[in-house]
């Protein structure tokens, strides 16, 4: 089993109505080398210019992007080819982030490599120094940008990080 840092940037707030623009996933592990970036056309004709705007791409950016179909098969290819065993699905903001990836699995390729479950990073940092108050974010080294790629990768540096703390896990 392995943990998969997880990412998404979209056009709104929840996945069907509103389009996954792009997502990075990170597998962690020392080094951080393994990594995937996807950039999808939108499915819907509905979208939010605030929610869009935080991703840094125009509406008329992500019509070129690829067939949402196409990347999450790529992607289901990724994590078959780098992650050991089963995936698991961490993130920041896990219930955002696990209801997109997990709609556009099961929409375009028909299951979810992750399951049905997800991971909180905030939640872990809290419980680790248990203390609800805490916050996790000063474990980062990568700058957080809305890049999705290095956002899960600062993200994945904290998970180290915790893990060099105490935290239990198998990487």
């Amino acid at each position: 089993m392995a943990y998969v840092m997880m990412d998404v940037e979209s056009d709104g707030p929840i996945p069907g109505d509103y389009s996954m623009i792009c997502f990075g996933a990170v597998l962690v592990q020392e080094g951080l080398q393994q990594s995937f970036y996807g950039r999808l056309k939108p499915i819907s004709e509905r979208w939010l210019p605030e929610a869009l705007a935080i991703s840094g791409f125009s509406r008329a950016e992500t019509l070129t992007f690829d067939d949402p179909k196409t990347v999450m098969q790529a992607f289901a290819r990724w994590i078959a080819d780098h992650v050991p065993g089963r995936a698991l699905f961490v993130s920041d903001n896990n219930g955002f982030d696990f209801a997109f990836i997990n709609w556009y699995f099961w929409h375009f390729t028909g299951s979810n490599p992750f399951g049905h479950s997800s991971t909180n990073l905030g939640s872990l940092y809290k419980g680790l120094v248990k203390d609800t108050f805490q916050n996790f974010k000063h474990l980062r080294e990568t700058a957080h940008t809305h890049h999705p790629v290095d956002d899960a990768k600062g993200n994945a540096e904290a998970l180290l990080a915790m893990k060099a703390m105490g935290l239990k896990i198998a990487l």
